[in-house]
């Protein structure tokens, strides 16, 4: 058979088919149930190939050690069904990410979607294995490479949009990004991943009005069944963060970004992020961050992805927690000398990042200094976003200014407010930096 978009399909009816193409579709916008809908494939057809490979990846991209074993399963199955050789491409990036080597995966799927430049869900896993690995430019020319080959018309057209918006994001290309992310928007509100590219561009441009109005507009477009409504939300979030209005960040914490007390890893770096930068500039969160770190205590000796580690670790730091943060750095050691891609993730910027938020709390702030600075300019290695790597930057410039480096303060200052000129946070920096230099 064949789906919408003429891509062979091994091992399914129409009733699978009409499973399997609901699920990427539900990936492709962040909505609904697609673990359900692969699930529901699979019981259609057991050797439906692509129906095992698309629960893979669901749950291979998901960042959680648990979640990685069920990934391996789906590819020991898809392994032994029948496929074609785009499917068998599919089954051994899928291979590839579930053990580990991320990097592997992102090149085979690449090469995959150079001869079948139509396959939704190899453009959609390869762009997200390239967020959770930093590629900025691989986030862009994956997609860049396939838009030729698509169409308004076509199905996911809107996705195909929105993955390239974020990825000219990333690279620094601004007004194409908006550009396209509103034009993805415009044509599936409900596209989660084009509404967060749009509120990127507006956050690393400090256009916090603008950012606040766009994520109200229409917020039960991007927040009704998305599994990345609470990344969305820390965005708003980010918004009234820069411009002081902590209340309102508080409010949003309390509420849709971690009011149900996630156990999901993604969510969960969402509110250690948010926290975390409101414990950079003194605010009291009260007890805000004890449910948060009981959460992140049973995935602190995961291991597998250095990202939510330094998030985890913030969590510990943020409630006093002198166990859990030293089994973490345990953990990362042991990972460091494993082979597998998050051994590098760790020990080029995790370790090094986790090591400095320890320090941090312990007021150790030249540390944190010493710890930070050569880790900025690679940071991408271990994953994430500009926006959501900025933590680095933020926390590098209060130690900064709390150790008393006043030459080292109002330099980081001063770079800070001239790459974001627009910012309240950014003029408080220079404010302190000079207030410090000058006594």
């Amino acid at each position: 058979m064949r789906d919408r978009l003429g891509l062979a399909l091994s091992g399914t009816g129409d009733d699978a088919l009409v499973h399997f193409e609901r699920g990427v579709s539900e990936l492709q916008r962040f909505v609904g149930d697609p673990v359900g809908s692969a699930n529901a494939a699979i019981a259609a057809e057991p050797d439906f190939v692509m129906a095992h490979v698309l629960k893979g990846w669901l749950y291979g991209l998901s960042t959680e050690r648990e979640a990685m074993g069920v990934a391996r399963e789906c590819h020991a199955t898809a392994a032994g069904l029948a496929a074609t050789p785009r499917e068998k491409a599919h089954v051994e990036a899928l291979g590839r990410l579930a053990n580990g080597h991320w990097h592997d995966a992102g090149r085979v799927l690449a090469e995959l979607t150079i001869e079948y430049p139509r396959d939704a869900l190899a453009l959609q896993a390869g762009h997200q294995i390239d967020f959770f690995t930093g590629d900025a430019r691989m986030l862009r020319d994956r997609v860049a490479r396939a838009l030729p080959a698509w169409s308004a018309a076509m199905p996911g057209y809107h996705a195909i949009l929105g993955m390239q918006a974020f990825g000219f994001e990333e690279m620094g290309e601004y007004a194409r990004a908006e550009a396209l992310g509103r034009e993805a928007v415009g044509l599936e509100p409900r596209d989660g991943w084009a509404q967060h590219a749009v509120a990127h561009v507006m956050e690393m441009q400090s256009r916090q009005s603008d950012g606040i109005a766009w994520m109200r507009a229409n917020t039960d477009a991007w927040t009704k069944e998305s599994f990345l409504q609470v990344h969305n939300w820390w965005h708003l979030a980010l918004f009234h963060y820069d411009l002081g209005e902590t209340e309102e960040v508080l409010a949003l914490f309390d509420g849709p970004i971690y009011g149900a007390r996630s156990t999901v890893a993604l969510n969960m770096v969402d509110a250690s992020a948010i926290l975390w930068r409101l414990h950079l500039g003194g605010v009291d969160v009260g007890d805000r961050w004890a449910s948060l770190a009981a959460n992140w205590a049973p995935k602190a000796t995961a291991g597998n992805y250095a990202f939510n580690d330094a998030h985890a670790m913030m969590a510990f730091v943020g409630t006093g927690l002198q166990v859990p943060a030293s089994e973490l750095l345990d953990v990362q050691r042991e990972a460091i000398d494993r082979d597998d891609d998050n051994a590098t993730f760790t020990r080029d910027v995790g370790h090094p990042v986790s090591l400095a938020i320890k320090a941090f709390g312990e007021g150790c702030y030249g540390e944190t200094v010493r710890l930070l600075q050569p880790v900025r300019a690679i940071a991408h290695r271990f994953g994430g976003s500009h926006a959501q790597r900025d933590v680095i930057d933020l926390t590098l410039i209060e130690a900064a200014l709390r150790s008393g480096d006043d030459a080292l303060a109002v330099r980081l200052a001063t770079e800070r407010y001239h790459a974001r000129p627009a910012s309240p946070l950014s003029a408080l920096f220079v404010e302190r930096s000079a207030i410090l230099a000058h006594g």
